[in-house]
C-alpha cells in the first residue's frame, strides 16, 4: 500500500479479483477476463494494472482450486476472506488519477462484503476524501480569482463533479 494506506495498483488488481471470486467460484480464465474487463472499462488499458497474477492468489492460499484441471473453478479461502476484507478498509484516495478512481469504484462495488457499521465507515472516509478535494479545488480557483481564460470554468466543473460524487455517498450512507 501506498504511504497512506491507499491500494497500489497490483492491491486494486487483488481487490478485485478477490471480491469477484468471493460472490461465485470462477474459472482461471473467467476471472481473468472478468478483472481485466473491469479494470480497463474504469481506468483504460494500463500496463501497472497487467502484472499482478491469479497464480500468485493461488501460492499465496488467499484463492484455491484443484490444480490439476484447468476448468476447475476457484474459490476464496478464509485467509483470501481476511485479505478482502483489509483491502475493502484500506484508505481511499480522492478519484483523480487512473487507480485511485479504480480503487474508489472497487470499494463501492464491494462494499456491501462489509459489516454494516465497515460500510458506515468506509463512506464517510470517502465522503471525507470529497470534502477534501473539494477544499482543495476551491483553494486553487480562489488563488486567481481574475482568471481571464476557461480555467475556471474548468474548475467549477470538476467541484461540481466532486460535489456530485459526495452527495450520491451521502445519500448512501443515509441507507445503510
Amino acid at each position: 500500500m501506498f504511504n497512506d494506506n491507499s491500494l497500489l495498483p497490483k492491491e486494486a488488481v487483488r481487490l478485485a479479483a478477490l471480491g469477484m471470486v468471493c460472490e461465485r467460484p470462477k474459472r482461471y480464465a473467467e476471472l481473468a477476463n472478468a478483472v481485466r474487463d473491469f479494470t480497463s472499462r474504469i481506468v483504460g488499458p494500463s500496463l501497472d494494472l497487467l502484472g499482478s497474477s491469479i497464480e500468485l492468489l493461488k501460492t499465496e492460499g488467499l484463492i484455491a482450486g484443484e490444480t490439476s484441471a484447468e476448468d476447475s473453478p476457484l474459490r476464496i479461502t478464509e485467509a483470501g476472506r481476511a485479505h478482502l476484507h483489509d483491502l475493502l478498509k484500506s484508505a481511499v484516495r480522492a478519484p483523480n488519477c487512473d487507480v485511485a478512481r479504480l480503487g474508489f469504484a472497487l470499494k463501492i462495488r464491494f462494499l456491501h462484503r462489509l459489516s454494516a457499521e465497515e460500510q458506515r465507515t468506509q463512506t464517510d472516509s470517502m465522503i471525507e476524501t470529497c470534502e477534501a478535494e473539494i477544499a482543495r479545488l476551491r483553494a486553487l480557483e480562489d488563488s486567481d480569482p481574475t482568471d481571464p481564460g476557461h480555467f475556471a470554468g474548468w474548475l467549477r466543473h470538476d467541484i461540481d463533479l466532486v460535489r456530485s460524487r459526495r452527495d450520491w455517498l451521502e445519500s448512501l450512507r443515509v441507507e445503510l
